[in-house]
């Protein structure tokens, strides 16, 4: 059997995605930055009007998920916000079904001792899946001509691995606030909300200028990959141990659900073949989020246009050739890094890690209504949850994967797709549920977070 690279796909999304569903549960934390979400983010805390708060939030909960390839799983989950250090935060979930079962815990914005301006973050899942799923090939064995490389724009959405296996990975990231803007003279922000509209000073958004307004914040982040698929003829595995360095400048009025404003973030990720890492790659990618306030209205207290952009290129991406014109992938990011499009957060109409090759640009554009009336507010049994505002939202994506970054190559046959989201604010924690359309699929994804 010909031993092929894979790294982190689908099984890696669900692994995520049911750890953070568990996270949904524990809304009555501050804070609980997305180990998938933006690598770097605002240091920040949120005081709300409505309650006393004492600075420590601590709960137990059990919950209980159900998919196709899964069944069904019991699990259990724990967390404490503001122990030790108001910005940091501490969680972990365990869960198990007839074949499933996966363990994972993390420690968010943990300033390190003897530093101001320091932050660490770890987070790590281990499990066993059945029926994982990944867009993968083209990178142990020459694909024929006339057929397209598994992940590529032109790619059959039957061209997918598909077996039993273990997926785990663990990210450690060191984050630095630069003493500039918002954070000039303190590492953290502090957001006051009234019904979840903040009402304190915003932090940026006035002016673009990273010395006067908004937060700069430098990420180191090491992500490790582990993954298999027990085939019918023997296993495949793979492992990734990579680096990442970016910046990220936040220059809106509030960072956990921006009105207007905006954001840029710009990355070099490189895995140098660590470890079991069996690939030699570098990706560089740009990200850039713009918001619009149109106000309130008789029924909104909020109208906003969010607007995101995202491209990236990976410069040791290389196809190779054989005498009978078949193509090899060859120092590429594996399918689930890198440029890559599908998921949760970009191109939600479509499985996730869907598509992926050297080069790839993405643009999205939401409208998001949030509503005055809120249905369980004078819920006495529900008043844990401290659900501030519930938000509908309507979205557009386009995106496209390609073999070079020209604009021949990335702005024709571009995929679409478009969709409605539900979304509330549970004690300073956006939650959405997200159901998208594409000429592929209809998914619906649940997940904390705006996708930008």
């Amino acid at each position: 059997m010909m031993k092929q690279y894979l790294s982190t796909a689908k099984a890696i999304a669900i692994q995520q995605h049911i750890f953070f569903i568990s996270l949904i549960a524990f809304t009555v934390l501050l804070t609980i930055p997305s180990a998938i979400a933006a690598p770097a983010n605002v240091k920040s805390a949120v005081n709300r009007v409505e309650t006393k708060d004492t600075g420590v939030e601590k709960l137990i909960l059990p919950y209980v998920f159900s998919t196709d390839s899964m069944g069904l799983n019991l699990g259990v989950g724990a967390m404490v916000s503001g122990y030790h250090q108001e910005q940091m935060t501490i969680g972990g979930t365990v869960y198990g079904g007839d074949v499933s079962y996966g363990a994972g815990a993390g420690v968010w914005n943990y300033r390190l001792p003897k530093t101001d301006r320091f932050f660490m973050s770890l987070v790590g899942f281990m499990g066993y899946y059945p029926q994982q799923k990944a867009y993968a090939g083209g990178a142990g064995e020459y694909i024929p001509v006339g057929t397209p490389l598994p992940g590529s724009n032109d790619s059959s959405n039957e061209q997918f691995l598909q077996a039993d296996g273990a997926s785990n990975w663990w990210d450690i990231k060191i984050e630095y606030t630069l003493p500039i803007g918002a954070t000039r003279d303190k590492s953290t922000v502090s957001y006051d909300l009234t019904r979840g509209l903040l009402t304190s000073e915003p932090t940026g958004g006035r002016v673009w200028n990273p010395m006067e307004s908004g937060a700069t914040v430098a990420v180191l982040r090491q992500f490790n990959r582990y993954e298999s698929f027990e085939l019918d003829d023997g296993e495949l595995d793979g492992a990734i141990h990579a680096i990442e360095l970016g910046l990220l400048y936040d220059n809106t009025d509030f960072s956990i659900n921006p009105s207007y404003g905006s954001k840029q973030y710009v990355a070099i990720s490189h895995d140098a073949g660590w470890f079991e890492s069996e690939k030699q790659w570098t990706f560089i990618e740009f990200e850039a989020s713009k918001y619009f306030s149109f106000g309130e209205s008789d029924f909104a207290s909020q109208r906003i246009i969010a607007l995101n952009f995202w491209t990236g290129y990976s410069p040791t991406w290389e196809l190779e050739y054989n005498d009978e014109g078949g193509r090899i992938v060859t120092n590429n990011a594996p399918y689930s890094e890198g440029a890559t499009l599908g998921g949760f957060y970009r191109m939600r109409g479509f499985d996730n890690k869907r598509f992926h090759d050297k080069a790839v640009i993405y643009g999205s554009a939401e409208y998001r209504y949030t509503l005055k009336y809120n249905p369980i507010e004078d819920v006495n049994w529900l008043k844990f949850l401290r659900l501030d505002w519930f938000q509908l939202v309507g979205f557009v994506e386009a995106g496209r994967v390609g073999e070079s970054y020209t604009s021949d190559e990335l702005l024709t046959d571009m995929k679409y797709d478009y969709g409605v989201s539900l979304r509330a604010l549970t004690a300073g924690i956006v939650v959405r549920l997200d159901v998208a359309q594409s000429d592929e699929s209809t998914n619906a994804w649940v997940m904390v977070d705006h996708p930008f």
